[in-house]
């Protein structure tokens, strides 16, 4: 476990880095937020449906747009990061925005030794599962965390997608689908804003699809669906597309780029 706190202590790093230069980017649209504009995708919000009333945690939450978005439309919401600098984000734009969400700044992983509460809804989004090396405990958790008969919601990048490398500009296939080994990547810049000069340094773990729903049901969650879609809500990799519907595809559309999942517990 030594190697793995390594392993996350450069990733906070990192992410603590990122939070300065999201919040100023194109990509989050922070000033457009603040305004009234919510971040959710609509598959998410058909996925969820009326959230009014309802407790929702939100795990690897970023600086708390999605979070602050549910908390809006009426939901109890905790958001949970990594980055003590996304964490003190989102904070202060809960209390700019007057709203009522709380926050944690932990491990995803060890969200339960912080975290006693039980949630109607468990939520969680883009670019998450990667980070973490091994999904029985994440699964776990979310378990831990649901109320019996509560929802888990995931929208997350497909497992193809990280299969290979972007750092040429191009997608050159590299990693295994199913690769245990940890990948590094040290680059610059950060996907919502490509010429910045800030490094990042990453370790990541690949999870296949297989992996990602024994690790639910194993916990004790009933799959409702699984669906994957050629197209992605954001322009974070090479030569994508945009529709008509301002989301994005590939030229060829050969393999799928985003799935989603909701679960509940039994």
């Amino acid at each position: 476990m030594d190697t793995n706190k390594k392993y996350f202590e450069t990733n906070k790093a990192t992410w603590n880095n990122k939070v300065k230069e999201h919040a100023k980017s194109d990509m989050y649209d922070l000033e457009a937020f603040k305004s009234g504009k919510i971040s959710l995708m609509p598959y998410e919000l058909d996925a969820l449906r009326d959230v009014d009333g309802k407790s929702l945690l939100h795990l690897q939450c970023h600086f708390g747009q999605d979070t602050l978005s549910w908390s809006r439309m009426g939901a109890k919401c905790v958001g949970v990061d990594l980055s003590d600098e996304g964490i003190k984000l989102a904070q202060n734009l809960n209390d700019e925005l007057q709203l009522d969400a709380k926050f944690v700044c932990c491990n995803v992983l060890d969200t339960s030794e912080f975290i006693k509460d039980t949630f109607d809804i468990v939520f969680t989004s883009y670019g998450v599962i990667g980070w973490l090396p091994d999904l029985k405990p994440w699964g776990k958790m979310i378990s831990e965390r649901l109320k019996k008969g509560g929802t888990f919601y995931m929208a997350e990048f497909h497992p193809i997608v990280w299969m290979f490398d972007y750092l040429d500009g191009k997608p050159i296939m590299k990693y295994g689908y199913m690769q245990d080994d940890v990948i590094y990547e040290e680059y610059e810049g950060t996907y919502a804003n490509q010429d910045s000069k800030m490094v990042s340094r990453e370790y990541g773990w690949n999870h296949g699809l297989g992996e990602v729903v024994s690790a639910l049901t194993e916990a004790g969650l009933y799959i409702e669906f699984l669906n994957e879609y050629d197209v992605s809500p954001y322009n974070v990799l090479p030569d994508l597309i945009e529709t008509e519907n301002g989301m994005f595809v590939t030229k060829d559309k050969l393999y799928p780029l985003i799935f989603e999942i909701k679960a509940t517990k039994f």
